[in-house]
């Protein structure tokens, strides 16, 4: 048994703090970043924030409207290859900003195989709640040998030696989380998990040095957070229940005491088992919870609001790009970052 006494910091637990700038309007500020990457020879330009590849939020309504920001998308895995085909026939303009997911049971390879022989699609996806096992290593090693010139994604783990052994199995971006999902259990299941902030500031430090990149994923519930996890390091934001209760969920709307409603699960949450897998496997318990949440109508307030309160955090900075927030970004611990007395 060993413990670790380090502090280990999440979202809530600091501030950005500000300084003088020479900007003058949030519009001087350019959000757009161009990618190289370690493995693949390709590029990807555009604003590097994602959509969850959960079943509630990487539907087709959300990619095809999230992708015409210059955002990436991300497909939940449960989409037929021909339905993901015919997708992108009718919504071309989709196909540069669209990520394939995959799993690792049996049949995803193949599955990824069916979708990529007719689909022109440069980016997938590897995700798995536990990225730590070396079964989900040789998996990489197989997929980039299967696809030698794709931009491959893969995770999830929370430790820079955890990132450091992804990218060398294969993968060009590694992501980041356990258990900070709004929707996820695993640290009450489990008991397992890592501050985010910290997470992102660790793996990035050791993804960087290799020149791999990172996705953050899960923990931002504030315009706010996804500027934290940027000057953190993180190259790449997944959003997920940031994105829940809108249209382009396609979920289904319920009308309660307190308004409108809509469903929002954990992909590894009973209701989300029982959905695509029939029941809950007798040797795991759930690790995520199904909630309803308000329904809030249309994502494109809520983009603004994101790209907005990501660009004003580049102007309390200085700067200019989002690539350079990092170099601009100081962390103040706090006790307490928001005054609740009229709510949240």
């Amino acid at each position: 048994m060993k413990i670790e006494d380090s502090v280990k910091l999440d979202f809530s637990d600091v501030l950005i703090r500000p300084k003088r700038s020479v900007l003058t309007s949030r519009g001087e500020v350019s959000l757009e970043r161009e990618f190289s990457f370690l493995w693949s020879d390709k590029k990807w330009t555009g604003i590097p924030i994602m959509t969850s590849n959960m079943d509630t939020v990487g539907t087709f309504s959300m990619i095809s409207k999230w992708t015409t920001f210059g955002m990436l998308g991300c497909f939940h895995k449960f989409f037929s290859p021909n339905e993901i085909k015919e997708f992108l026939q009718e919504h071309s303009h989709t196909v540069p900003n669209s990520c394939l997911t995959i799993g690792m049971r049996d049949g995803d390879m193949e599955y990824g195989k069916e979708v990529l022989k007719s689909c022109p699609l440069n980016m997938i996806l590897i995700d798995v709640a536990n990225g730590y096992s070396e079964k989900f290593t040789d998996y990489i090693k197989e997929a980039r040998q299967t696809w030698p010139n794709h931009i491959i994604m893969a995770g999830n783990v929370v430790t820079a030696e955890m990132t450091e052994a992804l990218l060398l199995a294969g993968a060009d971006v590694v992501k980041i989380g356990i258990g900070s999902g709004s929707v996820c259990t695993t640290r009450k299941v489990a008991g397992v998990g890592y501050p985010q902030l910290s997470a992102i500031i660790e793996c990035a430090d050791a993804a960087h040095g290799m020149g791999g990149h990172i996705i953050a994923d899960g923990g931002c519930a504030y315009p706010g957070d996804l500027a934290k996890a940027f000057g953190a390091g993180a190259d790449f934001i997944m959003l997920g229940g940031m994105l829940a209760g809108h249209d382009e969920c396609e979920g289904e709307i319920v009308e309660e005491h307190d308004g409108k409603k809509m469903l929002f699960y954990g992909m590894s949450s009973e209701t989300a088992m029982k959905t695509h897998y029939g029941h809950v496997a007798s040797h795991r318990a759930p690790e995520g919870k199904a909630v309803y949440i308000p329904y809030k109508g249309s994502v494109d307030r809520t983009v603004q609001e994101i790209l907005g309160g990501v660009r004003s955090a580049c102007t309390y900075v200085g700067a200019r790009k989002l690539k350079h927030l990092p170099k601009c970004t100081t962390f103040i611990r706090v006790n307490r970052q928001l005054n609740t007395v009229f709510g949240n």
